[in-house]
């Protein structure tokens, strides 16, 4: 095999992929077989990264994201302080120096530390991270030190919270649901939608947790959905190529070109348009097809068509619809490159932090 520098995700692959190949060893099947299976099945991994783990830039040295973070916070704080700290002014709480630590109550992911410091730190508010974003903590675990005058301290302490507690959370259930996929699956990996809250914050965090982002926005990937298809032509089968066709010319100014299927004769008439267009341009480009509302069963047979077609070199495969918690694993079973959740965002536990004053 070539060599590259492998991520956690092409080690697990790869693991899985040793264990196979030996299998294959004892039934005879010979080596240059073998390896080259082996060597599809990283590139594959490769290309959905490339795809849809994107969330690496989503960071403070970003000056959009900054300003993304910067314009939530504030709106957040402005809505909840109002005029005034009401119970501040009635208690006489004065304005001293004080300290405070943000404590976990239960286990999880740490994330939103660098957003929470950053809005802090704008507020005169002094701040050391006793964790990293992205790091494991367990319950009773300090995750962040605050030194800043009481009054702050207090009026800043509910939102301050509400970022890192919804942040953490998404992360921790990213991080729980992809290792529940990845037992089943090494290859398969979890991925978020644009059903997000906090928009890029959301993202961030899902990266943090280990799952990708998919699109940030409309503008970095073509994605053609049901609706697109209906104003294309009235038949799913006949949209999906006419579609991909009109997208192939804007390929360079996208991450990814995908297309929303519902049943199999459009799943294979969008993967044979994947297929040339590719050939015909003598480029491999990232092609998804997004499988939606579709049982664990039905993906299985569309799956076992692309391979009998010779069409699932040319295309990645992504479940999507109707995925939760209970029934994330079949969907892993099923042997989809990646499965979406609009669950990581739109309806994510806070975790329990508490802000403790000293």
């Amino acid at each position: 095999m070539p060599n590259r520098t492998l991520s956690a995700a092409h080690r697990l692959v790869l693991r899985h992929l040793w264990q196979t190949n030996g299998e294959l060893r004892a039934r005879g099947v010979p080596p240059e077989v073998r390896l080259k299976g082996m060597d599809t099945a990283v590139a594959r991994v490769e290309q959905l990264e490339k795809a849809l783990f994107r969330g690496g830039g989503l960071t403070l040295q970003n000056r959009d994201y900054v300003r993304e973070v910067r314009t939530l916070t504030d709106a957040l704080f402005r809505i909840d302080l109002g005029p005034k700290d009401l119970t501040l002014e009635a208690l006489g709480i004065k304005s001293e120096p004080g300290s405070a630590i943000i404590v976990a109550r239960e286990p999880g992911v740490a994330a939103g530390v660098a957003e929470l410091g950053l809005w802090l730190e704008s507020a005169g508010v002094s701040v050391r991270a006793a964790k990293k974003d992205g790091d494991v903590f367990e319950r009773g675990d300090t995750l962040l030190r605050l030194e800043g005058e009481r009054n702050n301290l207090l009026s800043l302490e509910r939102v301050g919270l509400n970022i890192v507690q919804r942040m953490s959370g998404i992360a921790t259930l990213t991080r729980c649901l992809g290792e529940r996929v990845r037992g089943r699956s090494p290859s398969t990996r979890v991925v978020a939608t644009r059903k997000t809250l906090w928009g890029l914050l959301d993202k961030r965090a899902v990266h943090l947790g280990g799952g990708g982002t998919h699109r940030i926005g409309l503008s970095d990937a073509i994605l053609i959905k049901n609706n697109h298809l209906a104003l294309l032509a009235s038949r799913e089968e006949e949209a999906a190529p006419l579609g991909i066709e009109r997208a192939w010319n804007f390929r360079k100014d996208a991450a990814f070109i995908e297309v929303e299927v519902t049943g199999e004769a459009a799943a294979l008439a969008a993967a044979e348009t994947f297929r040339r267009m590719q050939e015909e341009s003598s480029e491999r480009y990232p092609c998804l097809l997004m499988l939606d509302n579709m049982m664990p069963k039905e993906i299985r047979s569309i799956l076992d068509g692309l391979r009998k077609k010779a069409l699932w070199d040319y295309i990645l495969t992504e479940a999507s619809g109707g995925i939760s918690e209970q029934n994330v694993e079949a969907y892993a079973d099923s042997g989809v490159d990646a499965i979406s959740m609009g669950a990581l965002t739109h309806s994510a536990r806070a975790l329990d932090l508490c802000q403790r004053i000293a």
